[in-house]
């Protein structure tokens, strides 16, 4: 199945180093499986029909990025069967739209340090997750949520905050998970931090299976 994708990077606050290898993976992925990307940061993209694309990647996105007219072009493209991928930091995006909130499930609380941690595989059954093992070694910041998105998400995998210091959530920890809005798909994932992410196999295949879900090319 051949379709387009648009990789949104705008930041209007914290501005993550590891965007470009983020786009270069994506690049090389629809490279690899037969889908096309387009990267900018102007929200005058959201200005023009969405139409062209079947999913809308916000990439470590952060602070208010589109305008109000490009707010609404963007709900009418899940609610009428657009994907939505949301990477990282796109939980620190859009404060100012409540239904931004709801989109993607969560919004972002704060996170601890840098560091080596254990992520917890919850559900197998889904193109995102299908490839790890039970128990996926990783190294990121493990955001906290400000609250858990769970009962309103498919959680696919979560944060085990005994591997790692300074969790803030406790036993429920999602990281992982993707939900229907309108008529569309919605994937987000919490890793991603560093430009190192972008380079490890397990890590672009789930990318891979977060977009190819969206898409609903899986």
């Amino acid at each position: 199945m051949s379709f387009r994708v648009l990789v949104y990077t705008r930041t209007t606050g914290y501005r993550h180093d590891s965007i470009p290898d983020a786009v270069a993976a994506v690049r090389a992925l629809g490279a690899a499986y037969g889908f096309g990307v387009d990267v900018g940061d102007d929200p005058g993209l959201f200005e023009e029909p969405l139409d062209a694309y079947a999913v809308v990647v916000f990439l470590s996105t952060s602070g208010e990025v589109l305008t109000p007219g490009g707010r609404a072009r963007l709900a009418a493209f899940v609610e009428g069967g657009g994907g939505f991928a949301g990477v990282h930091a796109a939980a620190c995006t859009e404060e100012d739209w409540p239904y931004y909130g709801e989109l993607l499930g969560a919004r972002f609380a704060r996170h601890p340090a840098y560091q080596p941690g254990k992520v917890l595989v919850e559900d197998r059954g889904h193109p995102v997750t299908a490839h790890l093992p039970a128990v996926w070694d990783f190294t990121d910041e493990w955001y906290d949520f400000r609250s858990s998105p769970r009962g309103g998400v498919r959680v696919l995998a979560s944060a085990d905050e005994s591997s790692y210091q300074g969790g803030g959530m406790g036993e429920d920890h999602p990281l992982v998970w993707c939900r229907g809005q309108g008529a569309g798909r919605v994937f987000y994932t919490a890793l991603g931090h560093a430009c190192e992410a972008y380079a490890d196999p397990a890590f672009r295949a789930h990318l891979l299976g977060g977009i190819r879900w969206a898409a609903r090319a899986e």
